[in-house]
């Protein structure tokens, strides 16, 4: 069975979710036959390479709100990142475009070592003190990760390189009624949305076994990040 997740490195309910997403596949009974492939999808796919802005600034303006509202929008989600074992940082991360590291995940799947590189760009990006929005932060990244540096430095320089893999990953999210991420696919049967609790993805994989339709699972108020840019917001 082959799962399939659209997500992007600058949604802090992605990072969440793929740590959620793991626990349940440990719960699956056949997870050793599922296959997991990361599919792309920006948040700010409009904001200009090379544009970053502070976190705590971008949510502060987005949401109107001031830096102390934002402060505690970022404490929210780091307690729950903190719940599932992941570092999280609430202030000095940068916002910004996300494609060229969407473009190196691909080269990374060509290369057998995409989940490696995911992971490695979710904890620079949400742990620590390093901007993916720098290019030698992706290269050092890549090379961690076990890709050539030569050939990560030749598809950071080439803008059309894994460009049109990048972008039919993006129709075909739109195409599957996807609105958020992180979003899953389960074997082109069943749908789940949002950061959901690890037992939910266990329940979608079981039915998923059991070639049910497509339809979503679990509950409608999972928190994600949407196609503006914008993610789940605490009530006041």
């Amino acid at each position: 069975m082959r799962v399939e997740i659209w997500s992007d490195i600058a949604c802090p309910w992605c990072y969440i979710g793929k740590a959620r997403f793991e626990k349940g596949l440990v719960a699956f009974a056949h997870r050793d036959e599922v296959e997991v492939v990361h599919r792309s999808f920006e948040l700010d796919p409009n904001r200009a390479k090379g544009d970053t802005a502070p976190v705590l600034e971008m949510l502060a303006t987005k949401y109107g709100r001031t830096l102390e509202e934002a402060r505690a929008m970022e404490e929210h989600v780091a307690s729950n990142a903190r719940s599932e074992g992941l570092g999280y940082r609430t202030e000095g991360r940068d916002h910004g475009n996300t494609f060229d590291i969407h473009r190196l995940l691909h080269l990374a799947r060509d290369r057998g070592r995409q989940n490696e590189l995911l992971d490695l760009a979710y904890r620079a990006n949400f742990a620590e003190e390093r901007s993916v929005f720098d290019p030698e932060t992706l290269v050092a990244l890549g090379v961690e990760a076990g890709l050539e540096e030569a050939e990560v430095r030749s598809v950071l320089a080439d803008e059309s390189a894994y460009a049109d893999a990048v972008r039919a990953d993006e129709r075909e999210a739109a195409e599957l009624g996807a609105n958020g991420v992180p979003f899953f696919v389960l074997d082109r049967r069943y749908g789940v949305s949002g950061g959901q609790p690890a037992e939910v993805f266990t329940q979608a994989l079981e039915q998923a076994w059991q070639g049910r339709a497509l339809q979503p699972v679990g509950g409608g108020d999972a928190e994600a990040c949407g196609p503006d840019g914008a993610c789940a917001v605490p009530k006041p």
